[in-house]
């Protein structure tokens, strides 16, 4: 088994087959627990709409074989990664799910965060943290990609079968956090403004605020420096391997 090398910038993996085995959270010290409980706390009271829900944390990725990439997996809490902001302190690497979404004519698609979110105006990719499975099940690549599904309907009003989602490229982040990108099948501009519009007047009907505000499509790396706003770290290298020739 080979570990995967430290991270330089943003790291992108290219996998063929995903294995996850899940582990126990480390252990937190109880002065680093108490001053995450003291920012979350805070980041609460900045913005109301975060949630201490159960989410995964990636524990550790390791080679197995050629393009065959082990995953451990770890259930925390959102307010885990208020460990970020505590000196001293270490914070297991978020871990979520996105979708390239290509067009018919040669687009890809960029979606920008509501002001309401943990990242407002940020241009990113639809997708979003993976949730841990139910007891008795577990977390596969099958689940994954129906995690992945899920987000694309929520987000974008979408609704891809996890089936026609294919894991495309791993990429390693900001904090070294590990997102799983899937690619989904080419469809029409005039059907992805549409479901999109559609979705976020479902929110709206519902009292909710909308996760996304705006989507964009580009054709180059260059259209993406385009859009004003900060990008997620992975947005540009995952649109320059889109137009690259590459897989």
């Amino acid at each position: 088994m080979t570990e995967t090398p430290p991270p330089v910038g943003v790291d992108l993996f290219e996998v063929d087959r995903l294995l996850l085995a899940e582990a126990a959270e480390p252990p937190v010290p109880s002065r680093d627990a108490e001053a995450r409980d003291r920012v979350w706390d805070m980041a609460v009271r900045a913005n109301p709409a975060l949630f201490d829900g159960p989410v995964v944390a990636c524990g550790g990725l390791e080679w197995t074989g050629p393009r065959v990439l082990r995953l451990s997996w770890v259930r925390v809490t959102y307010r885990h990664y208020a460990l970020r902001r505590v000196p001293g302190a270490a914070a297991l690497p978020s871990l979520f799910v996105n979708v390239v979404q290509p067009t018919d004519d040669g687009r890809v698609l960029a979606a920008r965060m509501s002001p309401s979110t943990a990242a407002p105006g940020r241009w990113q990719l639809p997708g979003g943290s993976v949730e841990p499975p139910p007891d008795g099940t577990v977390l596969d690549e099958p689940a994954l990609a129906g995690q992945a599904a899920r987000e694309l309907l929520e987000e974008l009003g979408n609704g891809v079968p996890p089936e026609d989602l294919k894991l495309w490229i791993v990429t390693r982040g900001g904090n070294g956090s590990v997102g799983l990108t899937y690619r989904a099948p080419l469809l029409p501009e005039v059907t992805l403004r549409a479901d999109f519009t559609a979705a976020a007047a479902a929110e709206r009907a519902q009292g909710r605020e909308p996760e996304l505000d705006a989507i964009a499509l580009v054709r180059s790396a260059d259209e993406l420096a385009g859009l004003s706003g900060p990008h997620a770290d992975y947005l540009e290298p995952i649109v320059r391997r889109c137009f690259s020739g590459r897989r």
